[in-house]
């Protein structure tokens, strides 16, 4: 099918991984040479550090790298907790490195950016809940590592985005960590696959339905998607309950087959009294920010920048 995108995220098209998510192996390695291709991102004005905290009982440490704008040593600042992307079977802290350190230098907020178990080695609890024990650990830590504990906010894209709105209801509903904002941009967070978007678009560049049956039958479990079990900590488009979530920021992409769930959850989320900002981007599709000199893409990241800082700075 022809898709009206912008002309200018259209180029990049061509240089994205052709690969399907069938071949999971095969696509990590490409992420894993890309990554090695790139080489070290500019670090100037960020202190970067690599911690490991407890894990989930019975679970391995977590690896969560940290990032500080650079001489602000006994300075209590906001923090941003990462959650990656990559479809709940991809991605990795090292791959979203040189983003974290513009977050960072931009922001002037701490980042933690989490390695949480990927799926199908590890499917649905795992990483949820090493996103929610580092989370906890880092929170108390916070005199430690300079963080105010009022200030964290939660931030991911992708199937990030829909870890990120689990771990605010997890968050919620344990007692843990308060969370004062939440960053959702383009969630993947609804299992049942049934919105138009998703029926529609089979054949999108970046992310497609096919794709995402794969994504969430690994995450899941094979035979779960879609069925009565599926708990809203795994699926948050099936949460009843949404009172008392932080405020929330959602972004969508015109073209991505997530489109139309990302919507529906700031539509609830409205309805339960939770203050929303919704954005939808015209002519983009799953993963267009990658074209970083299209006009669309340098309006996403500014007002990223602009809404983090506004929950975190006030």
């Amino acid at each position: 099918m022809a898709y009206a995108l912008d002309p200018e995220v259209a180029a990049v098209v061509a240089l994205m991984p052709g690969t399907p998510l069938t071949d999971i192996p095969a696509l990590r390695g490409i992420e894993s040479t890309l990554t090695s291709a790139l080489g070290e991102p500019d670090a100037s004005g960020v202190d970067v550090a690599d911690l490991t905290v407890p894990g989930p009982a019975g679970a391995p440490d977590v690896a969560v790298r940290v990032y500080r704008p650079a001489g602000t040593a006994g300075t209590v600042l906001p923090l941003v907790f990462d959650i990656h992307g990559g479809g709940f079977v991809l991605g990795s802290v090292d791959m979203f490195h040189g983003g974290n350190l513009d977050l960072c230098r931009s922001l002037g907020a701490v980042v933690a950016s989490v390695e949480y178990r990927l799926a199908p080695e590890d499917p649905y609890p795992a990483g949820l809940e090493d996103c929610y024990a580092a989370l906890t650990a880092l929170v108390g830590a916070a005199a430690d590592l300079g963080i105010d504990p009022e200030r964290v906010a939660v931030r991911g894209g992708s199937a990030g985005g829909g870890l990120a709105a689990a771990l605010a209801l997890l968050t919620r509903d344990r007692g843990g960590p308060r969370l004062c904002f939440q960053f959702l941009g383009f969630p993947e967070i609804d299992d049942r696959l049934a919105t138009p978007s998703m029926v529609a678009f089979t054949d999108t560049p970046g992310w497609n339905r096919p794709n995402a049956e794969i994504s969430w039958d690994a995450y899941l479990g094979p035979g779960r998607r879609g069925g009565p079990d599926v708990p809203a900590y795994a699926a948050p488009s099936r949460a009843e309950d949404l009172a008392g979530l932080p405020p929330a920021y959602i972004s969508v992409m015109q073209f991505d087959p997530l489109r139309d769930e990302g919507i529906a959850y700031a539509q609830a989320l409205l309805a339960a009294g939770i203050n929303v900002e919704l954005h939808l981007f015209p002519g983009t599709f799953h993963g267009s920010g990658l074209a970083r000199h299209a006009e669309v893409s340098r309006r996403e990241r500014a007002e990223e920048i602009a809404v983090l800082r506004r929950a975190l700075f006030g």
